[in-house]
């Protein structure tokens, strides 16, 4: 039992820095918090979309930025596609994923710093899907 205390110490350590969050075809993340510790040099977020409909009919992201920017990253990237529904060289826009369809998977990378001070919310922008 001596050996336990060691793994379960090992293994939030690794976790600390990364999560998964899910989506499915109905719109629904399968989370609706992430905590980012800011003694990680980078935190990974990988989304993996659970679902079957494709990205044209059912697609997820993961945008993330300030609270008080969210009705304008989601307004503006109504419009943008092309490029997954971020517009491109969104400055409020901390970090996003691609857009995924069912069974498939994306991740980012982003730097905890970059969090500092306010609050920070993770939406997918894909038409529709804020308002949940």
């Amino acid at each position: 039992s001596e050996a336990a205390p060691a793994d379960a110490a090992a293994a939030p350590a690794a976790g600390n820095c990364a999560t998964t969050v899910e989506a499915n075809d109905a719109m629904q993340f399968n989370t609706k918090e992430i905590q980012v510790s800011k003694a990680c040099k980078e935190f990974t977020i990988t989304l993996k979309h659970t679902g079957t409909q494709t990205k044209e009919s059912m697609g997820h992201n993961i945008v993330i930025g300030k609270a008080e920017d969210m009705d304008g990253i989601f307004k503006d990237g109504a419009g943008a596609a092309a490029t997954d529904y971020v517009k491109p060289d969104d400055a409020r826009v901390v970090a996003h994923t691609k857009l995924v369809g069912g069974g498939e998977e994306a991740s980012l990378t982003l730097d905890p710093a970059k969090l500092a001070g306010g609050e920070y919310k993770f939406a997918c922008t894909f038409p529709g899907h804020g308002a949940l």
